[in-house]
């Protein structure tokens, strides 16, 4: 079966301020638990609270910068290059520089809220 998805659905992001995900594949659009794929553009200053993922993310930055943190670790991931974080790694995502950040995130499975564990 081929199936043209012609339209994500944008969902709300976490963090200080505004961040645009456009979910294209997932639960909502196609109905796999499988793997899920976003566009995500997020603002300058943007960032989330930590978390503890059970799933894999891939992440390919488009445009701009993103800052990925770890327990032992602070990646600055830029336009072009990819950053693979394992399930149960503890991470924080944030965007401080002054453009902003465009990227593609792939997650094995797909995201679930409920299995992202943010920190409180």
């Amino acid at each position: 079966m081929v199936r043209l998805i012609e339209n994500p659905t944008t969902i709300a992001a976490a963090g200080n301020m505004p961040k645009r995900i456009e979910e294209y594949v997932r639960r909502v659009n196609t109905s796999t638990d499988q793997l899920s794929i976003a566009r995500m553009k997020s603002s300058p200053g943007w960032e989330e609270p930590g978390q503890t993922p059970e799933f894999d993310e891939f992440t390919l930055v488009l445009a701009g910068m993103l800052r990925v943190e770890t327990k032992t670790a602070v990646l600055e991931v830029h336009a072009g290059q990819v950053v693979h974080v394992s399930a149960g790694e503890w991470i924080r995502y944030s965007t401080p520089e002054p453009e902003g950040a465009e990227y593609i995130s792939v997650c094995l499975p797909a995201f679930s809220p409920h299995m992202v564990h943010r920190d409180s």
